[in-house]
Order: C-alpha cells, then structure tokens, then sequence
C-alpha cells in the first residue's frame, strides 16, 4: 500500500517568509495584519490586511527581469514559495539551460481569485478605453487560472499532471487531498501542491461590500484585528500569500534519502449542496459532519486518536458554529475535544492560499512538537466557555501524534487532511 509523506514546504506569508521565520512568528504570536492608507482611500470599511512584506526586492533573487514582466502578485507568492519548496525537498533549481523534465512529479497549485489584479490594473482599462494592442502578449499568462501552476511547471521542468484547483476558501487543503490521492493511485511519485492568493483591493473589495463580513471595527490597531473564537470578533481579515508542499510516496523519500516532515493518513472534500442550512456562503453542519467522518474512515484511524485541530476558523459567528460540527463529527465531550488553535490570528484569512499556509504551519507543529497559540480571544466568544481549556491561547510544547486540518468555503465546500507525525 503506498503511503504518503511530506519531504518539503514553502511558505509566504503576512508575518513570514520562509519557514525558519514562519514558525519563529507562530511561536511567539506574531501578527502580520497592518493597516493600508490605500484601503482607506478607496472608501474600504476594513482597512487592515495581510500582505507580505519585502516581496519587491525579494522577487528579483528569484526571477529574471524577462519572467517578472508576466507575473502578478498571485503568481509571484506561488512561484517563491514553491521553489524554495523545491529546495527544502533536496531538488536543485534548473538553470536556463537546464532540459531535465522531471516526468514523475506534478502539481496542483491552487488559487480562489488569482489574477484579477492583472484584470483591475491592466485589461479592463486598456480594453475599455480601446487599446486591446497594448495588452502586451502576457495578459493571457497573468489571468488564466491555471498561471501560477503554470509557471511553477516552467521554472521546475515538471512532467506529470500540473494543474489548478478552485473550491474559494477550501483551496489548499483541497489541493492536498487531491495530490495525495494523485500519489496513492500510482500516477506521480511526488506532487507540489497548495495554495496561493494575490494581494490587491480587487479581491477584496467584493468582501468588504457584505456587511459584517470583514473586520471594520479595528483598523488603529490593525494586530488585534484577526479574532477567531472571540466575543468580540467582528470580521475576518482579508490575506495574501503562499503556502506549498512538497508529497511525496514514502518509497521515493526513502530511495531519495529525504528528509520527512509528516505523514498523510488521508483526506476527503465535499459539499454541503447548499440545503440543511447551508448556501453559498454558509456551510451544511450535515456536509461537514460528513466530511470529518470519512477523512477518518479514509486514514484508518478512530476520532479519539485526533489530538489537535488546525481549524478553518475565520473570526465570523461561523466560529462556534464550526466547533460544535466537529463536536458532533468526534462524538466527544468538551473535556475530551483536541487541542484546537486558529493560524487565521496571526496572518488574517489567505483565500485561496489559507488551507497551503496552514498545513506548513501544521506539519511544522507536528514535526516539533508545539502547538502555536491563537491571538486575540482572551474574551472567548460565550457558545466556546466549555471548550476553553482545549482552545490554544498561548504557545505550548505538546508532541502530537495525529493532527486534523480542515478548511470550509463558499459554495458550501468542505476538505479536511489528517496528518501524522513521522516516527520513522
């Protein structure tokens, strides 16, 4: 039976880039949220975001000036976090000259809005005001949805399967569940895979337009913004960035000598069908409770033997209402709930790049033996007081043997990975 694991992991992200600092910031609480003039200009009732720092002169040690005239931010944050991926994996970046196709390794790299920066900045008003001719022969390469799969399949000389994925919140995790499965059927020995969203008012405009979706209530003090779990949440905040992983069969780790951060039990991905409850921004508790169950009927493993939740966990009224499903999915009491922390606290909600970003961070607290604390809900939301000793407030050391990372979106999606950590 082939068995999956993870042999590398990329990352960037609004408090972070690379994972010696990722794990640095999540240990020790550090937000990434800041407030934007721009937002403010543009008339945004939120006006904090996530955005990672640093990228201007960063992008220029990994990209030619010829490759950044067809990037955007999506592409940029997929493209760094995926090669430095790569590398953490024991692979050596290509050369220009480089010919190596690497058959038995793909992709599925996985974005919820992805170029409309390209769209907002460039193609509409250039095509509106009637000069389609000067759109340049990129404008195709920045706004399909398969760009930063693309050009990640480029830069690496992939040869297997190198695709896209689309589920709005759901994306990364969903994009590891379906590279694992790619893996566990025989088609690829390895798969990068994950998620990555561009920074721009584009995307988040269209949030800040419902009412009571983003946080508005905090933008002086743009860290305590991002409140999962709290009383006092008030929107979630909108984020950017990347977070890539390297699967891997474990016969091809071992026969590379790599080095193995965890393993993939299993996954599932559902969806809800917008009945019982559900639409298309809320979630079926029925398709949820569905998907928790089968991802542990697909890992082989009992609900009791889940120990910690990296959760979904947004800073919206659907905070409490998602723990009381995994209540019902694990049939336990509030004393025997697992640990469960929300990494959203620190970097505010990625799109479709939260699910990638999030399982760096869980496989990074599977493998040393921490669970990071979730900022901002000392005043946790009243539905939550029994759970509060199995909420994560402030960083603990804790060897977890089984982790569960869910992630739930609009369209009343669902995918949920269970991991666990490697033992050898």
């Amino acid at each position: 039976m082939t068995r999956v694991v993870i042999t590398g992991m990329g990352v960037i992200s609004a408090n972070a880039h690379g994972l010696d600092e990722f794990e640095t910031a999540l240990k020790n609480g550090v937000s990434g949220i800041r407030y934007y003039e721009k937002l403010k200009e543009l008339g945004f009732s939120c006006q904090v975001g996530g955005i990672p720092q640093g990228v201007e002169e960063l992008k220029r040690e990994y990209f030619s000036e010829e490759a950044l005239m067809a990037m955007n931010s999506s592409m940029l944050y997929a493209s760094i976090a995926a090669m430095d991926c790569w590398k953490d994996a024991g692979f050596s970046l290509p050369t220009p000259s480089d010919e190596t196709i690497h058959w038995e390794t793909g992709a599925v790299i996985g974005t919820g809005i992805g170029g409309i920066d390209t769209l907002g900045e460039k193609v509409i008003p250039l095509i509106n005001a009637g000069k389609v001719r000067r759109l340049g022969s990129t404008a195709v390469e920045q706004t399909m949805g398969s760009a930063a799969s693309a050009r990640i399949g480029g830069f690496l000389g992939l040869g297997g399967q190198v695709t896209s994925n689309s589920s709005a919140c759901t994306t990364g995790t969903e994009a590891l569940v379906n590279a694992y499965y790619m893996i566990k059927e025989g088609r690829v020995e390895r798969v990068l895979a994950g998620g990555s969203e561009g920074s721009s008012h584009y995307i988040w405009g269209s949030f800040d337009a419902m009412r009571g979706v983003l946080s508005s209530k905090y933008n002086d003090q743009p860290e305590k913004a991002s409140r999962p779990m709290s009383a006092s949440a008030a929107g979630f905040v909108p984020s950017s960035g990347a977070g890539i992983l390297m699967l891997e069969s474990l016969e091809s780790a071992k026969k590379r000598g790599a080095k193995i951060y965890a393993e993939i039990l299993g996954g599932h991905v559902n969806c809800g069908g917008q009945r019982n409850g559900g639409s298309i921004t809320a979630p079926n508790p029925e398709g949820v409770v569905r998907c928790v169950r089968k991802a542990i009927e697909n890992s082989g493993i009992r609900p009791q033997d889940i120990e910690a939740i990296n959760g979904h966990l947004t800073a919206t009224m659907a905070d409490p209402i998602e723990i009381k499903n995994w209540q019902r999915a694990l049939e336990c009491s509030e004393r025997d709930f697992p640990y469960i922390n929300s990494t959203k606290s620190l970097i505010g909600h990625g799109l479709g790049a939260a699910g990638g970003i999030e399982c760096v961070a869980a496989a990074l607290q599977l493998k040393n033996g921490f669970l990071h604390g979730s900022v901002n809900c000392e005043d946790l939301h009243p539905e939550l007081e029994a759970f509060s000793e199995r909420i994560v407030r402030k960083t603990i050391e804790k060897d977890v043997r089984i982790l569960a990372k869910a992630s739930f979106g609009f369209g009343d999606v669902n995918g949920m990975l269970i991991m666990k950590k490697w033992e050898g």
